[in-house]
């Protein structure tokens, strides 16, 4: 334990009777549950990071990144995210999971080591994609980072250090599974968009958010059905869960309506205004090359 812990125990006696409720495999993985000042100290970090990022960068020029290190970065979480989505896949088959409501159950099985594993997995990928907003900042990206991105970011760490503390497994499996999904596709995008001769072919980036935007609508549907229907799954899991999802469906939706929808209404509207205003000028040309042209026969007559 360290000191963050204890103090923590000896300020909210529900945090010590929780702690005793904590899953004793995980005790003593790296950035878990004896020392939860790791995981918070990135999220700070990573905050500070933006915050502070493009107002230093704001009178700099911005840094290169070699196009060869931005597509490592990207392909090796496509990798890692085949990876854990194969973990689970396979963990969740041999130990013949309930996909619509699977119990925790706390076991050094090696199947169910090898779902938790691959969710701790998912939960130190977290950490690793704070990389991403890094990227923004150096490069003067400041217009991709959104509060959408800056809450997702931050957020998802510190909700899986609490997932990874007291129920890595169960019901759990399936957010991770179909987001790992939407990540592979995604890297890969951002992955191949770095090599120019491609830029114009990667034709799925909307689909993207669309993908996006259905794992949010399963995820939540799955995780309400296993609290309605009394799953014996945590409570207070489920319901963290869930609520989390309906955050992230509102968030998503509505940046979805202003990059596809009102910015394409916006692209289309200017694109009418010039087509109109190139009309009306070709239009008023040819009235005063007609005017001349009259001018010209009525002076010869």
């Amino acid at each position: 334990m360290t000191w963050l812990n204890d103090w923590l125990m000896k300020q909210i006696p529900s945090y010590k009777l929780a702690l005793k409720h904590a899953d004793p495999r995980t005790k003593d993985w790296f950035l878990l549950w004896t020392d939860p000042i790791p995981a918070l100290t990135l999220a700070f970090i990573y905050l500070i990071i933006v915050t502070l990022g493009p107002r230093y960068m704001r009178h700099r020029e911005a840094f290169h990144i070699p196009s060869w290190v931005l597509f490592t970065y990207n392909m090796s979480l496509v990798v890692l995210s085949v990876y854990m989505v194969e973990e689970i896949i396979v963990g969740m088959y041999r130990r013949n999971y309930n996909l619509l409501c699977q119990p925790l159950i706390v076991s050094n099985d090696e199947n169910e080591m090898k779902i938790t594993n691959a969710l701790w997995l998912y939960y130190f990928s977290k950490a690793i994609e704070f990389i991403d907003t890094i990227f923004m900042v150096v490069r003067k990206r400041f217009t991709q980072i959104t509060f959408l991105h800056v809450f997702h970011h931050s957020t998802m760490l510190l909700i899986w250090w609490v997932v990874m503390t007291w129920i890595p497994g169960g019901q759990a499996w399936f957010g991770p599974v179909f987001n790992s999904v939407v990540h592979a596709f995604m890297y890969a995008y951002y992955g191949l968009s770095v090599i120019p001769s491609l830029r114009s072919k990667l034709w799925w980036k909307r689909y993207i958010t669309m993908f996006q935007l259905i794992q949010f609508v399963l995820i939540f549907i799955h995780t309400f059905h296993a609290i309605f229907t009394g799953c014996n799954y945590p409570l207070w899991g489920s319901w963290m869960l869930g609520g989390y999802m309906i955050i992230m469906l509102i968030l998503f939706t509505n940046f979805y309506i202003h990059e596809y929808i009102t910015r394409s209404n916006d692209t289309k509207r200017r694109k009418q205004q010039f087509d109109n205003k190139h009309k009306e000028l070709h239009d008023e040309l040819s009235t005063t090359k007609r005017s001349r042209q009259n001018g010209i026969a009525k002076k010869h007559e």
